[in-house]
């Protein structure tokens, strides 16, 4: 990391772009570790993209897996509010006071 003469570091626009990588990665579930030899890797050079790109993908996977579950269970809630609206529905047409 760069640095000014007084010690505070200084971001160029790579460096925030792996930030912003790495948050990704992070965020969406990527343990530490693997997101270290990512690192590690890349710094390797060239010759570990083909292991750096197995990374990627067998992470895609795990995010759209990820992705499924939460629609399935997100219909699962759709249904119950849908519910509820009927029977809440219901419960004002049989409280009308004449």
């Amino acid at each position: 990391m760069k640095r000014n003469e007084n010690g505070k570091r200084l971001y160029d626009e790579d460096d925030l772009s792996w930030i912003h990588f790495v948050t990704a990665l992070r965020a969406t579930g990527m343990p530490i570790a693997q997101i270290q030899k990512y690192v590690y890797l890349y710094k390797e050079g060239d010759s570990t993209i083909s292991e750096r790109k197995m990374m990627m993908l067998h992470h895609k996977k795990e995010i759209e897996k990820s992705i499924r579950e939460l629609y399935f269970n997100l219909d699962k809630i759709n249904y119950k509010l849908a519910l509820y609206d009927v029977i809440e529905s219901q419960i004002e047409r049989t409280n009308i006071k004449i």
